[in-house]
C-alpha cells in the first residue's frame, strides 16, 4: 500500500489519472477505454512488431527495422519516426482529454500520439509497429497464434533500463519522486508495464519460434553491425556489407541524437512547455546510450537489492543478464 500511495503521489497528473493492474501488469486507467480496440486489432502478417519493456533500445531498433524494411530510404526517414512506426500504446499512455478541454486554443496532438491505432490502420503494409505491452496483452490474433507477424523483442540489463526509465519519466511523464523511490517502484513492478521479469521472460521462452527474434541492447552496443545483419536476415531483407556499414553509421548514438526524426524533441518540447518536465528542465529523450551506468548511479544498498532481485527472478531460467 505504501508503494501504491507513492505511485499516486509522485506519478499522477493531468495526463495520468491513476493506475490499474491488467493480467498482472501495471498500466494507466486509460487502458480500460482502449482494451477492446487493442485486443481486436486486425493484424497483417507482413508487418513487424517491435515489443519491448521501456528504455531498452526501442527507438534504436525501430529506426533499424524501418530502414531495413524500406531499403535504407533516408529521404523517407526524414518523417517523424512515430508517424512511420506507430506506437500503439500512445492510445493509453497519455490521457489527453482533460488537457484538450482546458487548452482548446492549442493544436491537437499529431495522429501518431492522439490516434495511433487509426494511424496503424491507415498505413500500407508492411508496417513497423512499436509496443511495450507484454505478450499476454498483445492483440488476440498474435497471442492466439492466428496471425504470425515477425516479432522483434529487445531486452537490456534491468538496472540500466531502470535508470533510463527514471530519467524518461521525469522528462516526459511528470514523475516527481527521487531516484531511490523510482527504483523501489521498479523492483515492486509498480511502474508502467511492470513487473519487468513478467514482461521479459515470456518472450524469452519463445525465442526459438521462427517468427520471433530476441536481441539485447548490450549486443547492439558492442556489435551493432552484427545485430544489423542478424535483424536483416530475420526480416528476409539481407543487406550488402556496404549497406550494413552505412546503416550502422546512421544508427550511431551521435547520429541518432542529432536526428530530429527520431530524437523525440517534439515530445520533450511539449512537456517542458506545459511544465510536466519541471524536475528535468534540460533533459533529452536520447540521454546517454551507455551500458553499465548502474555501477555508478546506484548506491551500494540499491545495487544489492537489484542483485538479489535478479537472482531470484532468473534462478529457474537460462536467461543471463
Amino acid at each position: 500500500m505504501e508503494l501504491d500511495k507513492l505511485l499516486h503521489e509522485k506519478f499522477t497528473n493531468i495526463f495520468k489519472k491513476g493506475y490499474i493492474t491488467v493480467e498482472g501488469t501495471t498500466l494507466t486507467e486509460r487502458y480500460d477505454d482502449v482494451k477492446e480496440d487493442l485486443d481486436n486489432l486486425e493484424v497483417n502478417e507482413s508487418d513487424v512488431w517491435i515489443c519491448t519493456f521501456p528504455k531498452v533500445g526501442t527507438t534504436w531498433t525501430q529506426e533499424m527495422v524501418w530502414m531495413i524494411i524500406n531499403n535504407l530510404d533516408f529521404e523517407g526517414g526524414k518523417v517523424n519516426l512515430d508517424d512511420r512506426c506507430p506506437f500503439i500504446d500512445f492510445s493509453f499512455v497519455f490521457d489527453d482529454r482533460e488537457w484538450h478541454d482546458q487548452n482548446p486554443e492549442e493544436n491537437n496532438f499529431p495522429p501518431c500520439v492522439h490516434d495511433p491505432i487509426g494511424l496503424y490502420k491507415s498505413l500500407k503494409s508492411p508496417v513497423v509497429v512499436k509496443t511495450h505491452l507484454p505478450l499476454v496483452l498483445l492483440p488476440k490474433q498474435i497471442r492466439n497464434g492466428l496471425k504470425k507477424p515477425k516479432v522483434i523483442y529487445v531486452s537490456r540489463d534491468p538496472r540500466d533500463a531502470c535508470i533510463s526509465f527514471y530519467h524518461h519519466c521525469r522528462l516526459l511523464e511528470g514523475f516527481s519522486g527521487n531516484f531511490d523511490e523510482f527504483c523501489e517502484l521498479f523492483l515492486a513492478g509498480k511502474i508502467m508495464y511492470g513487473p519487468f521479469w513478467k514482461h521479459v521472460l515470456p518472450y524469452w521462452n519463445l525465442r526459438h519460434s521462427p517468427n520471433l527474434l530476441f536481441i539485447k541492447y548490450e549486443d547492439m552496443k558492442t556489435n551493432l553491425s552484427g545485430v544489423v545483419r542478424t535483424v536483416a536476415g530475420f526480416l528476409e531483407r539481407p543487406l550488402t556489407e556496404e549497406k550494413v556499414q552505412i546503416l550502422a553509421k546512421h544508427l550511431s548514438f551521435e547520429s541518432m541524437s542529432k536526428n530530429n526524426a527520431v530524437n523525440k524533441e517534439f515530445l520533450s518540447d511539449f512537456t517542458k512547455k506545459f511544465k510536466l518536465a519541471q524536475n528535468c528542465p534540460e533533459g533529452k529523450f536520447l540521454r546517454s546510450g551507455k551500458t553499465g551506468e548502474h555501477k555508478t548511479a546506484m548506491s551500494p544498498e540499491m545495487l544489492k537489492k537489484f542483485e538479489e532481485w535478479i537472482k531470484i527472478n532468473i534462478q529457474d531460467t537460462d536467461y543471463v543478464v
